[in-house]
């Protein structure tokens, strides 16, 4: 592919009717125009911290376009960026892509660096205590959402569900929570995917990152007061070390990103919105022993990322959903097919987390086979339980946690004599010097979280 030795980050606009464009240029020829759809509730009023926030979202989606050729010299046309603004981004970029950095062999120390042209005036600080009342929440399907929603529903929180792009299986979740859902929609610049074809650099970009700049922008527009993530402190564990850097698949998920990005939306975009994970103190472990009180949820909710199909051309169930009413969401489930993949990481870890609070069946059936017994998965355990490899490049827990996990499953007996079991008997568990101290541990609280005060007490 040709090469290219800038990148422009040209304009961003927003119309009345929600339709935000953003407009970015590699090299002098080659021009993208990622087009989003907000939903609209009330009367669009663009002010200086939406503006600010447009900005924030033109910044972070210029990493898809960016990548395509990595080039040094990154160039702003419409607005500029303070020496701190300009550190912030050059951290999200060189962090944040550590794993595509990684799988391309780029070197990528001195690589990023956004132009620093002038002192930005920061945002005035908020007068006294806020109190978040209406709150936006980003639902992807999974469990740490549903538990976030759940326990939020529970303190009485005027809640407002969040998603990008449409998805059957999402759909269905909303509808099971009775919770009012927001969809955002995105699309890439078509001219991106023939680059890619023609040979561009592609692979993973911080999409937890775009998702904070999109969702704080919805909140600005609809007047939500905080948007509540859902990550859990795993998610700040990496996965390998590259040109004496942590590569992180889950850095936009981690508290590092969490506590940047809050500090930057109140210093230079906002003080009306408040971004913050509700989960950060627990581990998978401890979030998966809250998610199996709703059964409710257990049969559509997936953490797969490979499989998310629909079968044939049918629709998911329409009409509300009761919660309590199980045949309903037996027939979402009928419409949707391919909620677990069996074969990726994630799907294993998920396994591991299910297993130590279901019973065995309980578990086969909502991932369509025992995963223990796969032995095709057996690498893929073992790096997930640290006994060899690097953590996969997933949003899977640390090796602790699985360990807990497996050792939680192992205690019911009705896995035990699984290949993974087995496996796990053999090579782990005599390196185990205290087996409950470590579920303990994983079961308990950390201290350190970025949430305001008021949202301590949602955390049983």
């Amino acid at each position: 592919m040709k090469q290219y030795d800038s990148f422009t980050f040209q304009e961003c606009d927003i119309d009345a009717a929600g339709h935000i464009a953003l407009r970015y240029r590699l090299g002098d020829e080659v021009e993208f125009t990622e087009s989003l759809q907000f939903p609209l509730v009330s009367e669009l009023e663009i002010d200086s911290d939406v503006i600010a926030a447009l900005q924030t979202l033109h910044l972070i989606g210029g990493a898809s376009y960016w990548k395509a050729a990595c080039p040094k010299v990154i160039q702003l046309e419409s607005y500029e960026l303070s020496p701190k603004q300009a550190e912030f981004w050059n951290t999200v970029y060189t962090k944040g892509m550590g794993e595509f950095f990684y799988r391309n062999n780029i070197d990528f120390r001195g690589l990023v660096n956004f132009p620093a042209e002038a002192e930005t005036s920061s945002k005035p600080a908020p007068a006294g205590k806020q109190t978040a009342k209406r709150l936006l929440v980003p639902i992807g399907g999974g469990k740490d959402s549903l538990v976030t929603i759940e326990l939020l529903k529970k303190a009485g929180y005027d809640v407002t569900l969040f998603r990008i792009g449409k998805h059957p299986v999402i759909e269905a979740l909303a509808r099971i929570t009775g919770l009012p859902l927001l969809t955002v929609d995105r699309h890439l610049d078509a001219d991106l995917f023939k680059l890619n074809a023609e040979g561009a650099l592609n692979g993973h970009v911080p999409i937890t990152a775009y998702n904070h700049a999109v969702a704080a922008l919805v909140a600005l527009l609809e007047g939500f007061d905080a948007v509540v993530f859902s990550n859990e402190r795993s998610a700040s564990t990496g996965n390998v070390q590259f040109h004496g850097q942590e590569v992180n698949h889950q850095w936009s998920k981690s508290m590092e990103f969490e506590k940047l990005f809050q500090n930057y939306l109140k210093e230079f975009v906002t003080n009306r919105v408040q971004t913050f994970s509700l989960l950060r103190p627990w581990s998978e472990v401890r979030i998966a022993q809250e998610f199996v009180k709703h059964p409710q949820y257990l049969p559509l909710a997936t953490s797969c990322n490979t499989n998310w199909r629909i079968a044939g051309k049918k629709k998911i169930h329409g009409g509300a959903m009761n919660p309590n009413d199980l045949s309903s969401v037996a027939l979402a489930k009928e419409e949707v097919s391919g909620s677990w993949c069996r074969s990726c990481p994630k799907c294993a870890f998920a396994f591991a987390l299910y297993a130590a609070f279901l019973p065995a069946k309980d578990v086969t059936d909502i991932f369509g086979g025992n995963l223990f017994e796969d032995e095709k998965l057996l690498p893929t355990f073992r790096e997930l339980l640290g006994v060899s490899g690097h953590k996969p490049f997933e949003c899977v827990g640390t090796p602790e946690e699985t360990r807990a996990a497996f050792l939680l499953a192992r205690s019911r007996g009705d896995l035990g004599k699984s290949a993974a079991q087995e496996m796990f008997a053999k090579e782990v568990l005599p390196d185990i010097k205290n087996p409950d101290a470590l579920i303990a541990e994983a079961l308990a609280p950390a201290n350190e979280h970025a949430m305001p005060e008021q949202f301590l007490s949602v955390l049983p």
